[in-house]
C-alpha cells in the first residue's frame, strides 16, 4: 500500500540498485528507477555473459511489491540527463524527494580480477566517474529539493573497501569518497532536516556476485549463507529516515548489519553478521570543521 512518500534509486536496472528499489516497493514508496539498460541483453557480466533486468523491469518489480515504480533511463556520466531526472520528479511530485540512494556505479569487467591496478586498464578508473562525481551530481539536485521541504534522506551504497583493500584502488577510493561525502554532506545538512548516511553493505546476492561465484568459487565460499538480500538496506535506511536517532547519526558511515539490529530490521527474518572484525572499522565522524 502506498506510504506517500518518493524515492529515488541510481542505477538500479539490476544488482543491488534493484534490489534497494524493491525494498523501498515494499514499503509503499514511489520509486523512480534510474539506469542505462532498456532492452535485454544490453548488459554484460564479467564473463561476458549477458545480465538480465532492464530499468522498466525494476519498475514493474517495485509495483508488484506493493510501491509504484517509475523507471527513467539515466547515464549518470551526463549531468544534463541527470538534472532531467531530477525536473521530472520535481514536476510529477510537487517537489517531493524523501530519499535518494546513490547506487550507480560503473563496473569495469576486470574489477574483481586478482591483479595488480596497472595491470588492469586505465578505464577501471571510470567508477571514480560514475560512482563518486555521480554521486555528488545526484546529491547536489536533491539537496536542493529536500532541503526546501526540510526533510530528507540521502544514502550512499558503500562497503567496507572504503577503508580495506578491496577491488583495488580506484574501487576503494570510490567507497572512501562516498564515505566522506556523507560525512560533510551531514555537517552541511545540520539544522534543515535532511540526514545523510553512507551504509556498509555485506556481500550481496545480485547477478554479478552469482557469476563471481561460479567464477572464483574459492573467493565466494559460503557465500549464500551469509548474504544480505539488497531489499535489507532499503528497509535500514527507511528505519533511519524515521527514527529519532537518525538525525544524531547523520553524517555518519554505519555497517548495515549492525545499524539494522540496533533498528529492530531483519534481512527477510534473520540478522546478517558484521564484518567488522574481519574487514575494519568505518571512519568515525571528525567534529571539527574548517572553512
Amino acid at each position: 500500500m502506498a506510504n506517500g512518500k518518493v524515492a529515488l534509486v541510481t542505477g538500479a536496472s539490476r544488482g543491488a540498485g534493484a534490489g534497494i528499489a524493491r525494498g523501498f516497493g515494499e514499503l509503499g514508496y514511489t520509486v523512480y528507477v534510474t539506469g542505462r539498460t532498456v532492452a535485454p541483453g544490453d548488459a554484460k557480466g564479467w564473463d561476458g555473459t549477458v545480465l538480465p533486468g532492464t530499468v522498466a523491469q525494476t519498475a514493474a518489480d517495485v509495483t508488484e511489491r506493493g510501491g509504484k515504480g517509475i523507471a527513467v533511463m539515466c547515464d549518470h556520466a551526463d549531468d544534463a540527463q541527470v538534472a532531467r531526472v531530477f525536473e521530472q520528479i520535481a514536476d510529477e511530485q510537487n517537489g517531493q524527494l524523501d530519499v535518494l540512494v546513490n547506487n550507480a556505479a560503473y563496473m569495469h569487467p576486470q574489477l574483481i580480477e586478482q591483479k595488480k591496478f596497472w595491470e588492469k586498464e586505465l578505464a577501471a578508473m571510470g567508477i571514480l566517474d560514475v560512482g563518486l562525481r555521480s554521486a555528488y551530481v545526484a546529491s547536489w539536485h536533491a539537496a536542493k529539493m529536500m532541503v526546501a521541504r526540510g526533510s530528507g534522506v540521502i544514502a550512499m551504497g558503500s562497503s567496507f573497501g572504503g577503508t580495506c583493500y578491496m577491488h583495488g584502488p580506484a574501487y576503494g577510493a570510490q567507497k572512501a569518497g562516498l564515505d566522506k561525502f556523507a560525512h560533510d554532506m551531514g555537517h552541511d545538512f545540520q539544522g534543515t532536516g535532511v540526514r545523510c548516511f553512507s551504509i556498509w553493505m555485506g556481500p550481496l546476492i545480485t547477478e554479478r556476485s552469482m557469476i563471481a561465484r561460479t567464477q572464483h568459487p574459492e573467493q565466494y565460499e559460503g557465500f549464500l549463507e551469509s548474504a544480505e538480500n539488497p531489499e535489507f538496506t532499503a528497509h535500514i535506511i527507511d528505519a533511519l529516515a524515521n527514527d529519532p536517532r537518525g538525525a544524531e547519526l547523520s553524517g555518519s558511515t554505519l555497517i548495515g548489519a549492525e545499524i539494522a539490529k540496533e533498528l529492530g530490521v531483519t534481512d527477510r527474518g534473520k540478522e546478517r553478521p558484521s564484518y567488522r572484525e574481519m574487514l575494519g572499522n568505518p571512519p568515525v565522524k571528525n567534529p571539527a570543521a574548517v572553512y
